[in-house]
Parts: C-alpha cells; sequence; structure tokens
C-alpha cells in the first residue's frame, strides 16, 4: 500500500509541475471558446480533471502544452459547443483576399501582421472582433496568434486535417481584418484609402 500511495504522490507532483502552469492560456482560450467567465472556469476545471485522471498517459518530455488544449478542445466540441446556438454561417463571398494586402506598414521579419498587431494593442474592440468570429474560425485563430501553437499543433490539437487548419486560419484572417479595418485607420495602423 505505501508504493501506491508514493506512486500517487508522485504523479501529483509532476502534473502540478507540468500541467498546472498552463491554467491561465487554458482560462484566456477558454474564455474565447465559451464567450462566458463561468462557463470558461468550467471547462477549465472539468480540463484539469480530465488531464489528471488520465495524467499516467501522458508521455513526458511531449507537448503538455498542446495536450491540455486538445483535451479543452475536444470537451469544449463534445458538450460545451452541442448546447449553444445554431452555427453562425459565413457568406464567403465577404471574404475578400485583396482586403487590406499592401496597406500595412512594414513588418519585422518573421512576423505576420496579426502578430504585430495583437503585440501592440489588445483592447475591446480587438477582443470583440475575435469573439465575433464564428467557433471554427475563432478557435483556430485564438490558438495561432494569441497562444502561438503551430499549425501542426492546432491541427492536432483540434483534430483536423493540416489543410483545413491554413484554410481556417486564412478565411478568420480575412474576417479579422474586416472587422477590424475602421479600428486600424482610427488608430493609424493603416491609411484609409478612401481618403
Amino acid at each position: 500500500m505505501p508504493e501506491n500511495r508514493s506512486l500517487s504522490l508522485n504523479l501529483r507532483k509532476q502534473f502540478e509541475a507540468e500541467a498546472v502552469p498552463h491554467m491561465d492560456a487554458l482560462l484566456r482560450t477558454a474564455l474565447r471558446m465559451t464567450r462566458n467567465q463561468a462557463d470558461a472556469e468550467d471547462l477549465v476545471q472539468e480540463t484539469m480533471v480530465k488531464a489528471y485522471r488520465f495524467w499516467d498517459k501522458f508521455e513526458p518530455g511531449s507537448n503538455c502544452r498542446a495536450w491540455l488544449f486538445k483535451i479543452m478542445t475536444n470537451i469544449f466540441i463534445n458538450e460545451y459547443r452541442s448546447k449553444s446556438r445554431t452555427p453562425v454561417s459565413v457568406n464567403m463571398d465577404d471574404i475578400d483576399d485583396d482586403f487590406l494586402y499592401g496597406q500595412l506598414a512594414a513588418m519585422p521579419p518573421g512576423r505576420t501582421p496579426e502578430q504585430e498587431l495583437f503585440a501592440k494593442i489588445f483592447d475591446d474592440d480587438v477582443k470583440k472582433a475575435i469573439e465575433e468570429l464564428p467557433d471554427d474560425f475563432r478557435l483556430v485563430v485564438v490558438l495561432s496568434f494569441l497562444e502561438g501553437f503551430s499549425y501542426q499543433e492546432i491541427a492536432d490539437i483540434i483534430d483536423l486535417q493540416l489543410g483545413t487548419v491554413k484554410s481556417r486560419l486564412h478565411r478568420g484572417r480575412k474576417l479579422l481584418q474586416k472587422k477590424l479595418h475602421d479600428y486600424a485607420v482610427k488608430n493609424g495602423y493603416i491609411k484609409d484609402l478612401i481618403t
């Protein structure tokens, strides 16, 4: 019996050292997913309980953060999303591939316009624009732009093909560009071509 107890204590310490530090990132993303503080906290709690319950399945040395996000995303898709409203449809004709191209100032090498914008600002207008994205696009945008996951990590977390992740991220980026155009002009991030 003492051997089981020490094994259990060791697993708990490993879990606390590897998983618990990611709770803030999980909560940030859960808030974007659920759009509600209480639901976000419940989602993170369910994620941590499930992760602890299956901690013996976690491979030490692998990406714990991605593993936790995959658990949380699966719980969200299976439980929270099924309880929510009907999905928001997007008219793909409204997503113009040329919208805002060439308008942003030169970016540092290796940075995307979104990373540059989010690094400088993240106020209520930007939060609202992200929250208004359809669920499929919002989740990919949050995991990429705000949490910094690679395309492949996002594909693994959401359980999608890599091409689908790239497509959703592209479309989500275009929707954000349209939603944030006036904001970007007002704050001097881009020039208004109409004036």
